[in-house]
């Protein structure tokens, strides 16, 4: 259970509160929300780049944006409280946000009629960021009656979403998900090498004395 303090979260508490306020005012004016999603095509031709940020603030609806939250809620505290800090987290949350579209801008860059949004990008980073740091943690999933270890569900998320990216079908953007998971795991060892680079040898070295 996470208690809301200014004092030992200001960053997780400021991104949840912008991300609710944007997404609160993109569900009650739908052309709020449609100047704020991502359009590949006018970011390529150095227009609305401004969506980089905006799109990841904006949920189509309250389902996508409680699930999204859900799951902010269960991982962003406890980093920045634990393992990055709020400058730490912050940099990190930007660095998945802005990072986790350049694969899709450059893919639909030509696609006048593509538009993605929502924070699922910039929260694959902090997902797996705090997968490195305690990648052991219990994780549960929808329909599951019991919790799997971080890392498991690392891997077998990462398979998925890049095997959904490769095949480019449906409306959810794989690419955002994928891209944003690499981020984290990425800004997880600029930002606290030590802790995450401890964890990573004390995995491989009790999977030697296993075998």
């Amino acid at each position: 259970m996470h208690y809301l303090s200014w004092y030992t979260n200001p960053g997780a508490i400021s991104i949840l509160a912008i991300t609710l306020i944007f997404s609160i005012a993109g569900l009650a004016n739908e052309s709020f929300k449609e100047e704020c999603m991502l359009h590949p095509w006018s970011i390529s031709r150095k227009k609305r780049v401004y969506t980089l940020i905006t799109s990841g603030l904006v949920h189509a609806n309250l389902a996508h944006l409680a699930f999204n939250m859900f799951t902010y809620w269960f991982f962003a505290f406890l980093l920045e409280k634990y393992f990055l800090g709020t400058r730490g987290f912050i940099l990190l949350y930007l660095a998945g946000l802005l990072l986790c579209d350049i694969p899709t801008i450059i893919k639909q860059r030509n696609n006048q009629g593509y538009y993605s949004l929502g924070a699922s990008g910039a929260i694959s980073a902090v997902l797996f960021s705090m997968i490195i740091f305690y990648p052991t943690m219990g994780i549960g999933m929808l329909f599951l009656p019991f919790h799997i270890p971080g890392y498991i569900f690392g891997i077998l998320f990462l398979l998925y979403t890049t095997y959904a990216a490769n095949r480019q079908s449906g409306n959810i953007n794989h690419d955002a998900h994928l891209y944003g998971a690499l981020t984290g795991i990425i800004m997880a060892f600029i930002l606290n090498y030590s802790v995450a680079s401890q964890v990573i040898h004390k995995i491989v070295q009790s999977g030697f004395m296993a075998q």
